[in-house]
Protein backbone atom coordinates (compact mmCIF):
# COMPACT_ATOMS: atom_id res chain seq x y z
CA UNK A 1 0.00 0.00 0.00
CA UNK A 2 1.35 3.17 -0.96
CA UNK A 3 2.41 6.21 1.81
CA UNK A 4 0.08 8.58 2.02
CA UNK A 5 2.15 12.56 1.93
CA UNK A 6 1.52 15.78 1.88
CA UNK A 7 1.41 18.55 -0.77
CA UNK A 8 1.81 21.55 1.21
CA UNK A 9 2.59 20.75 5.03
CA UNK A 10 5.81 19.75 6.13
CA UNK A 11 7.54 19.20 9.45
CA UNK A 12 6.74 22.78 10.51
CA UNK A 13 3.69 23.82 8.78
CA UNK A 14 3.37 25.55 5.42
CA UNK A 15 6.63 27.81 4.27
CA UNK A 16 8.41 29.46 1.50
CA UNK A 17 8.95 32.28 -0.20
CA UNK A 18 6.26 35.58 -0.40
CA UNK A 19 4.71 35.67 -4.45
CA UNK A 20 5.94 32.27 -4.72
CA UNK A 21 2.75 29.39 -4.78
CA UNK A 22 1.89 28.71 -2.37
CA UNK A 23 2.77 31.78 -0.26
CA UNK A 24 0.42 33.82 -2.14
CA UNK A 25 -2.65 35.87 -0.72
CA UNK A 26 -4.75 33.19 -3.27
CA UNK A 27 -3.82 30.54 -1.65
CA UNK A 28 -4.21 31.42 1.74
CA UNK A 29 -7.49 32.71 1.22
CA UNK A 30 -8.58 28.90 0.26
CA UNK A 31 -6.02 27.63 3.19
CA UNK A 32 -7.85 29.65 5.43
CA UNK A 33 -11.84 28.19 4.19
CA UNK A 34 -10.32 24.78 4.32
CA UNK A 35 -9.21 25.04 7.61
CA UNK A 36 -12.39 26.94 8.76
CA UNK A 37 -14.42 23.72 6.55
CA UNK A 38 -12.92 21.18 8.79
CA UNK A 39 -12.75 22.58 12.24
CA UNK A 40 -16.17 23.73 11.76
CA UNK A 41 -17.40 20.32 11.87
CA UNK A 42 -15.73 20.00 15.28
CA UNK A 43 -18.75 19.79 18.37
CA UNK A 44 -21.78 20.84 16.39
CA UNK A 45 -21.58 24.57 17.66
CA UNK A 46 -20.13 28.01 16.25
CA UNK A 47 -16.28 27.49 16.78
CA UNK A 48 -13.83 30.29 16.15
CA UNK A 49 -9.78 30.27 15.27
CA UNK A 50 -7.34 32.65 16.45
CA UNK A 51 -4.91 34.29 14.17
CA UNK A 52 -1.49 35.64 14.95
CA UNK A 53 1.23 36.82 12.98
CA UNK A 54 5.20 37.65 13.81
CA UNK A 55 6.29 41.52 12.61
CA UNK A 56 7.03 40.89 8.65
CA UNK A 57 5.37 43.09 6.45
CA UNK A 58 3.22 40.30 4.25
CA UNK A 59 1.58 39.30 7.42
CA UNK A 60 -1.25 41.91 6.86
CA UNK A 61 -1.87 41.07 3.36
CA UNK A 62 -1.96 37.09 4.44
CA UNK A 63 -3.68 37.64 7.85
CA UNK A 64 -6.64 39.41 5.12
CA UNK A 65 -6.58 36.41 3.54
CA UNK A 66 -7.02 34.05 6.11
CA UNK A 67 -9.58 36.24 7.80
CA UNK A 68 -11.71 36.11 4.61
CA UNK A 69 -11.16 32.43 3.89
CA UNK A 70 -12.02 31.29 7.69
CA UNK A 71 -15.00 33.50 7.70
CA UNK A 72 -16.16 32.26 4.17
CA UNK A 73 -16.59 28.91 6.08
CA UNK A 74 -18.57 30.47 8.79
CA UNK A 75 -16.21 30.23 11.46
CA UNK A 76 -15.36 33.16 13.63
CA UNK A 77 -12.06 34.85 13.93
CA UNK A 78 -10.11 36.14 17.06
CA UNK A 79 -7.23 38.45 15.78
CA UNK A 80 -4.40 38.68 17.78
CA UNK A 81 -1.80 40.83 15.46
CA UNK A 82 1.76 40.38 16.43
CA UNK A 83 1.97 38.17 18.72
CA UNK A 84 5.18 34.97 19.39
CA UNK A 85 4.70 31.65 17.91
CA UNK A 86 4.28 30.42 21.65
CA UNK A 87 1.47 32.68 22.99
CA UNK A 88 -0.70 31.98 20.35
CA UNK A 89 -0.31 27.90 21.10
CA UNK A 90 -1.59 29.58 25.01
CA UNK A 91 -4.34 31.97 23.85
CA UNK A 92 -5.88 29.01 22.18
CA UNK A 93 -5.77 27.12 24.58
CA UNK A 94 -6.91 29.69 27.28
CA UNK A 95 -9.45 31.33 24.74
CA UNK A 96 -11.38 27.56 24.16
CA UNK A 97 -10.46 28.09 20.25
CA UNK A 98 -10.93 24.95 18.11
CA UNK A 99 -7.44 26.17 16.62
CA UNK A 100 -5.12 28.76 16.71
CA UNK A 101 -3.47 30.09 13.00
CA UNK A 102 0.24 31.98 12.94
CA UNK A 103 1.45 33.75 9.79
CA UNK A 104 5.60 33.37 10.23
CA UNK A 105 8.37 32.02 9.05
CA UNK A 106 10.13 31.76 11.88
CA UNK A 107 14.07 32.76 12.05
CA UNK A 108 14.37 32.99 8.45
CA UNK A 109 14.39 36.47 6.13
CA UNK A 110 11.51 38.96 5.55
CA UNK A 111 11.29 37.69 1.85
CA UNK A 112 9.39 34.44 3.43
CA UNK A 113 6.49 33.43 5.25
CA UNK A 114 4.43 30.60 6.61
CA UNK A 115 1.79 29.55 8.06
CA UNK A 116 1.39 26.78 11.61
CA UNK A 117 -1.62 25.27 12.78
CA UNK A 118 -2.03 24.58 16.86
CA UNK A 119 -4.52 22.51 17.95
CA UNK A 120 -7.51 23.30 20.91
CA UNK A 121 -5.09 21.65 23.44
CA UNK A 122 -1.75 23.93 21.98
CA UNK A 123 -0.06 21.13 19.91
CA UNK A 124 0.87 20.90 16.57
CA UNK A 125 -1.92 19.91 14.43
CA UNK A 126 -2.16 15.54 13.94
CA UNK A 127 -1.48 14.30 10.57
CA UNK A 128 -5.16 13.02 10.20
CA UNK A 129 -6.06 17.05 10.53
CA UNK A 130 -3.57 17.68 7.83
CA UNK A 131 -4.83 16.05 5.85
CA UNK A 132 -8.17 16.96 5.96
CA UNK A 133 -7.30 20.32 5.54
CA UNK A 134 -5.43 19.02 2.23
CA UNK A 135 -8.69 17.11 1.02
CA UNK A 136 -10.45 20.56 1.12
CA UNK A 137 -7.90 22.70 -0.66
CA UNK A 138 -8.47 20.40 -3.40
CA UNK A 139 -12.53 21.18 -3.33
CA UNK A 140 -13.43 24.97 -4.89
CA UNK A 141 -14.37 27.44 -2.27
CA UNK A 142 -17.92 27.62 -1.27
CA UNK A 143 -19.33 30.51 0.99
CA UNK A 144 -21.92 29.41 3.62
CA UNK A 145 -25.54 31.60 3.89
CA UNK A 146 -24.83 35.43 4.48
CA UNK A 147 -26.47 34.78 8.01
CA UNK A 148 -24.02 32.14 8.96
CA UNK A 149 -20.30 34.05 7.66
CA UNK A 150 -18.03 33.87 10.53
CA UNK A 151 -17.31 36.97 13.05
CA UNK A 152 -14.08 38.51 13.58
CA UNK A 153 -13.14 40.19 16.58
CA UNK A 154 -9.57 41.91 17.93
CA UNK A 155 -8.47 40.62 21.41
CA UNK A 156 -6.97 44.05 22.60
CA UNK A 157 -5.32 42.46 25.91
CA UNK A 158 -3.79 39.48 24.22
CA UNK A 159 0.03 40.51 25.11
CA UNK A 160 -0.77 41.21 28.60
CA UNK A 161 -2.45 37.78 29.10
CA UNK A 162 1.24 35.74 28.01
CA UNK A 163 2.92 38.73 29.70
CA UNK A 164 0.88 37.02 33.06
CA UNK A 165 1.20 33.32 31.78
CA UNK A 166 4.94 34.01 31.54
CA UNK A 167 5.40 35.34 34.72
CA UNK A 168 2.97 32.25 36.05
CA UNK A 169 5.80 29.54 35.04
CA UNK A 170 7.79 30.95 37.82
CA UNK A 171 7.85 30.79 41.62
CA UNK A 172 5.73 33.65 42.78
CA UNK A 173 8.44 34.71 45.27
CA UNK A 174 11.31 34.37 42.65
CA UNK A 175 12.49 37.81 41.40
CA UNK A 176 15.37 39.30 39.41
CA UNK A 177 16.54 41.99 41.26
CA UNK A 178 19.94 42.90 40.87
CA UNK A 179 20.26 41.11 37.65
CA UNK A 180 21.03 43.53 34.24
CA UNK A 181 19.73 41.68 31.29
CA UNK A 182 20.57 42.24 27.71
CA UNK A 183 17.18 41.57 25.44
CA UNK A 184 17.29 40.90 21.77
CA UNK A 185 13.62 40.44 20.16
CA UNK A 186 15.69 40.27 16.55
CA UNK A 187 12.52 42.80 15.49
CA UNK A 188 10.27 39.78 15.64
CA UNK A 189 7.14 39.17 17.62
CA UNK A 190 8.55 39.46 21.18
CA UNK A 191 9.54 43.17 20.98
CA UNK A 192 6.48 44.10 23.19
CA UNK A 193 6.31 41.52 25.29
CA UNK A 194 9.80 40.09 26.16
CA UNK A 195 11.03 43.48 27.78
CA UNK A 196 7.91 44.20 30.37
CA UNK A 197 8.09 40.11 31.35
CA UNK A 198 11.70 40.19 32.48
CA UNK A 199 11.18 44.04 33.92
CA UNK A 200 8.32 43.44 35.78
CA UNK A 201 10.15 40.39 37.27
CA UNK A 202 12.51 42.84 38.96
CA UNK A 203 15.47 42.85 36.38
CA UNK A 204 16.88 45.60 34.57
CA UNK A 205 16.45 45.71 30.78
CA UNK A 206 18.38 46.55 28.28
CA UNK A 207 16.47 46.29 24.93
CA UNK A 208 17.68 45.55 21.19
CA UNK A 209 15.87 44.27 18.21
CA UNK A 210 12.65 46.13 19.20
CA UNK A 211 11.91 48.33 16.24
CA UNK A 212 10.13 46.22 13.44
CA UNK A 213 9.59 47.74 10.34
CA UNK A 214 8.10 44.55 8.61
CA UNK A 215 11.79 44.23 6.63
CA UNK A 216 13.73 43.81 9.32
CA UNK A 217 12.79 40.55 11.41
CA UNK A 218 15.79 38.64 12.06
CA UNK A 219 18.38 41.00 10.00
CA UNK A 220 21.65 40.68 12.03
CA UNK A 221 19.68 40.14 15.08
CA UNK A 222 18.79 37.34 17.56
CA UNK A 223 18.95 34.13 18.01
CA UNK A 224 20.78 33.44 14.51
CA UNK A 225 22.75 36.02 14.75
CA UNK A 226 23.85 36.58 18.41
CA UNK A 227 27.30 38.73 17.94
CA UNK A 228 25.61 41.62 18.35
CA UNK A 229 23.61 40.33 21.46
CA UNK A 230 27.66 39.15 23.10
CA UNK A 231 28.55 42.87 22.29
CA UNK A 232 26.48 44.28 23.80
CA UNK A 233 26.76 42.56 26.96
CA UNK A 234 29.92 43.43 27.56
CA UNK A 235 29.85 46.81 26.79
CA UNK A 236 26.64 47.15 29.11
CA UNK A 237 28.85 44.98 31.63
CA UNK A 238 25.02 42.99 31.63
CA UNK A 239 24.84 39.77 34.02
CA UNK A 240 23.58 37.75 30.74
CA UNK A 241 22.27 38.10 27.21
CA UNK A 242 18.87 36.74 26.12
CA UNK A 243 18.39 36.07 22.17
CA UNK A 244 14.79 35.13 20.59
CA UNK A 245 14.01 34.10 16.85
CA UNK A 246 11.40 36.10 14.74
CA UNK A 247 8.59 34.55 16.34
CA UNK A 248 9.98 33.50 19.71
CA UNK A 249 10.10 29.89 20.05
CA UNK A 250 13.81 30.15 19.81
CA UNK A 251 16.23 31.06 22.60
CA UNK A 252 20.01 31.66 22.78
CA UNK A 253 21.81 32.95 25.43
CA UNK A 254 24.97 35.05 26.39
CA UNK A 255 26.94 34.82 29.62
CA UNK A 256 29.00 37.80 31.33
CA UNK A 257 31.88 37.30 29.72
CA UNK A 258 30.14 37.12 26.19
CA UNK A 259 30.26 33.69 25.30
CA UNK A 260 27.14 32.10 23.58
CA UNK A 261 25.56 29.34 24.77
CA UNK A 262 23.38 27.32 22.65
CA UNK A 263 20.50 25.34 22.86
CA UNK A 264 22.30 22.00 24.61
CA UNK A 265 23.67 24.41 27.10
CA UNK A 266 20.61 25.70 28.17
CA UNK A 267 18.77 22.17 28.12
CA UNK A 268 21.78 20.85 30.55
CA UNK A 269 21.06 24.26 32.90
CA UNK A 270 17.39 23.54 32.82
CA UNK A 271 17.73 19.57 33.92
CA UNK A 272 20.73 19.90 36.07
CA UNK A 273 18.39 22.41 38.45
CA UNK A 274 15.26 20.20 37.94
CA UNK A 275 17.40 17.33 38.98
CA UNK A 276 18.89 19.75 41.80
CA UNK A 277 15.55 20.23 43.51
CA UNK A 278 14.12 16.79 43.19
CA UNK A 279 11.46 17.56 40.22
CA UNK A 280 10.44 14.33 38.39
CA UNK A 281 10.67 15.30 34.75
CA UNK A 282 11.61 11.72 33.12
CA UNK A 283 14.56 12.59 30.95
CA UNK A 284 16.03 14.89 28.30
CA UNK A 285 15.33 14.20 24.75
CA UNK A 286 17.98 15.92 22.47
CA UNK A 287 18.22 15.58 18.27
CA UNK A 288 20.81 13.20 16.69
CA UNK A 289 22.71 17.07 16.46
CA UNK A 290 22.95 17.32 20.06
CA UNK A 291 26.60 17.69 21.41
CA UNK A 292 28.17 15.04 22.98
CA UNK A 293 29.05 16.77 25.38
CA UNK A 294 25.66 17.11 26.72
CA UNK A 295 24.79 13.19 26.88
CA UNK A 296 28.17 13.10 28.88
CA UNK A 297 27.23 15.80 31.26
CA UNK A 298 23.90 14.80 31.96
CA UNK A 299 25.06 10.92 32.31
CA UNK A 300 27.23 12.33 35.16
CA UNK A 301 24.04 13.43 37.10
CA UNK A 302 22.34 10.44 36.28
CA UNK A 303 20.03 12.12 34.05
CA UNK A 304 18.81 9.50 31.08
CA UNK A 305 19.11 10.67 27.57
CA UNK A 306 17.88 9.83 24.11
CA UNK A 307 17.53 11.64 20.73
CA UNK A 308 15.51 12.21 18.48
CA UNK A 309 15.40 12.88 14.71
CA UNK A 310 16.31 16.45 14.06
CA UNK A 311 13.24 18.53 14.44
CA UNK A 312 10.85 19.85 17.23
CA UNK A 313 8.17 17.75 15.65
CA UNK A 314 10.02 14.46 16.44
CA UNK A 315 11.61 15.82 19.55
CA UNK A 316 7.89 16.52 21.15
CA UNK A 317 6.87 12.75 19.42
CA UNK A 318 9.88 11.33 21.76
CA UNK A 319 8.92 13.76 25.23
CA UNK A 320 5.21 11.97 24.78
CA UNK A 321 5.84 8.69 23.91
CA UNK A 322 8.29 8.42 26.74
CA UNK A 323 6.00 10.72 29.43
CA UNK A 324 8.98 13.14 29.83
CA UNK A 325 8.95 16.58 29.76
CA UNK A 326 11.93 18.40 28.62
CA UNK A 327 13.68 18.53 25.35
CA UNK A 328 15.03 20.53 22.61
CA UNK A 329 17.65 21.42 20.02
CA UNK A 330 20.86 22.73 19.82
CA UNK A 331 18.97 25.88 17.83
CA UNK A 332 17.32 26.71 20.88
CA UNK A 333 14.20 25.87 20.37
CA UNK A 334 13.25 24.12 23.75
CA UNK A 335 10.33 22.57 24.95
CA UNK A 336 9.10 22.34 28.98
CA UNK A 337 6.10 19.99 28.65
CA UNK A 338 5.33 20.86 32.42
CA UNK A 339 5.15 24.63 32.23
CA UNK A 340 3.59 25.06 28.57
CA UNK A 341 2.44 22.72 25.47
CA UNK A 342 5.42 23.68 22.84
CA UNK A 343 8.64 25.14 22.63
CA UNK A 344 8.72 28.74 23.82
CA UNK A 345 11.67 30.72 24.11
CA UNK A 346 10.48 33.24 26.84
CA UNK A 347 10.06 30.39 29.16
CA UNK A 348 13.11 28.72 28.47
CA UNK A 349 14.67 31.85 29.39
CA UNK A 350 12.83 32.16 32.76
CA UNK A 351 13.58 28.43 33.62
CA UNK A 352 17.26 28.95 33.26
CA UNK A 353 17.32 32.56 34.93
CA UNK A 354 15.67 30.89 37.62
CA UNK A 355 18.39 28.44 37.82
CA UNK A 356 21.02 30.89 38.25
CA UNK A 357 19.34 33.12 40.94
CA UNK A 358 18.23 29.75 43.10
CA UNK A 359 21.76 28.58 43.01
CA UNK A 360 23.22 31.68 43.31
CA UNK A 361 25.86 31.01 40.12
CA UNK A 362 26.08 32.94 37.29
CA UNK A 363 25.55 31.18 33.69
CA UNK A 364 29.34 30.89 32.76
CA UNK A 365 29.57 28.96 36.29
CA UNK A 366 26.97 26.76 35.52
CA UNK A 367 27.68 25.77 32.21
CA UNK A 368 31.42 25.14 32.43
CA UNK A 369 29.96 21.26 34.47
CA UNK A 370 29.06 20.62 30.57
CA UNK A 371 32.24 20.44 28.01
CA UNK A 372 31.02 20.72 24.45
CA UNK A 373 32.95 18.96 22.63
CA UNK A 374 34.98 19.73 19.17
CA UNK A 375 32.50 19.01 16.36
CA UNK A 376 33.26 19.57 12.55
CA UNK A 377 30.73 19.17 10.40
CA UNK A 378 30.90 19.33 6.72
CA UNK A 379 28.07 19.13 3.59
CA UNK A 380 29.13 16.36 0.63
CA UNK A 381 26.78 17.85 -2.29
CA UNK A 382 24.73 14.75 -4.02
CA UNK A 383 22.82 14.85 -7.07
CA UNK A 384 20.58 12.21 -6.12
CA UNK A 385 18.47 10.71 -2.51
CA UNK A 386 21.07 8.56 -0.96
CA UNK A 387 20.59 5.74 1.85
CA UNK A 388 23.98 6.21 3.02
CA UNK A 389 23.44 3.75 5.38
CA UNK A 390 23.34 1.23 2.62
CA UNK A 391 27.12 1.60 1.81
CA UNK A 392 29.62 -0.77 2.95
CA UNK A 393 32.57 1.25 2.53
CA UNK A 394 31.54 4.66 4.17
CA UNK A 395 29.85 2.15 7.23
CA UNK A 396 33.20 0.34 7.30
CA UNK A 397 35.50 3.60 7.74
CA UNK A 398 32.32 5.10 9.98
CA UNK A 399 33.02 1.92 12.53
CA UNK A 400 36.52 2.40 11.84
CA UNK A 401 36.60 6.20 13.22
CA UNK A 402 34.02 5.42 16.53
CA UNK A 403 36.46 2.62 17.43
CA UNK A 404 39.89 5.66 17.50
CA UNK A 405 37.13 7.70 19.34
CA UNK A 406 35.72 5.40 21.72
CA UNK A 407 32.84 6.50 24.45
CA UNK A 408 33.73 10.15 24.09
CA UNK A 409 33.42 10.54 20.24
CA UNK A 410 30.67 10.22 17.71
CA UNK A 411 30.08 10.03 14.01
CA UNK A 412 26.72 11.15 12.24
CA UNK A 413 25.85 10.93 8.97
CA UNK A 414 23.09 12.64 7.68
CA UNK A 415 20.97 13.42 4.75
CA UNK A 416 19.56 16.78 4.53
CA UNK A 417 15.84 16.90 4.79
CA UNK A 418 16.24 20.76 3.60
CA UNK A 419 18.91 20.79 0.71
CA UNK A 420 20.74 17.67 -1.54
CA UNK A 421 23.52 17.37 1.07
CA UNK A 422 24.85 14.55 2.91
CA UNK A 423 25.96 16.12 6.21
CA UNK A 424 29.10 14.29 7.74
CA UNK A 425 30.22 15.05 11.22
CA UNK A 426 32.60 13.98 13.68
CA UNK A 427 32.80 14.61 17.16
CA UNK A 428 35.63 13.81 19.70
CA UNK A 429 37.86 15.32 22.59
CA UNK A 430 40.58 16.08 20.08
CA UNK A 431 39.97 19.26 17.78
CA UNK A 432 42.67 18.59 15.58
CA UNK A 433 41.75 14.42 15.37
CA UNK A 434 37.91 15.42 14.71
CA UNK A 435 39.14 18.44 11.54
CA UNK A 436 41.01 15.10 10.06
CA UNK A 437 38.68 12.11 10.41
CA UNK A 438 35.56 14.66 9.19
CA UNK A 439 37.93 15.62 6.33
CA UNK A 440 38.91 12.29 5.41
CA UNK A 441 34.96 10.59 6.02
CA UNK A 442 33.76 13.50 3.79
CA UNK A 443 36.12 12.55 1.02
CA UNK A 444 34.90 8.73 1.03
CA UNK A 445 31.29 10.00 1.24
CA UNK A 446 32.34 12.18 -2.06
CA UNK A 447 34.09 9.75 -3.57
CA UNK A 448 31.00 7.06 -3.07
CA UNK A 449 27.93 8.91 -3.78
CA UNK A 450 29.02 13.00 -3.99
CA UNK A 451 27.11 14.61 -7.31
CA UNK A 452 31.21 15.46 -8.38
CA UNK A 453 32.21 11.51 -8.22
Amino acid sequence: MAIKTKQFFGTDGIRGTVGTPPITPDFMLKLGWAAGKVFAKEGGRRNKILIGKDTRISGYMFEAALEAGVTAAGVDINLLGPMPTPAIAYLTRTLRAQAGIVISASHNSFEDNGIKFFSSEGTKLPDEIEFAIEEQLAKNVSTVAPQLLGKASRITDAAGRYIEFCKSTVESNLNFNGLKIVVDCAHGSTYHIAPSVFTELGATVVAIGVSPNGLNINAQRGSTSPQQLAETVLAEQADIGIAFDGDGDRVIMVDHLGNIVDGDEILYVIARERSRLNVDFGGVVGTAMSNLGLELALDALDIAFVRSAVGDRYVMQELLQRGWALGGESSGHIICLDKTSTGDGIISALQTLAAIVNSGQPLAEITRKMSKLPQTMINVRITDSVDISANKKVQSAVSDIESKLGKNGRVLLRSSGTEPVVRVMVEGEDIDEVAMLALELSELVTSEVGSDR
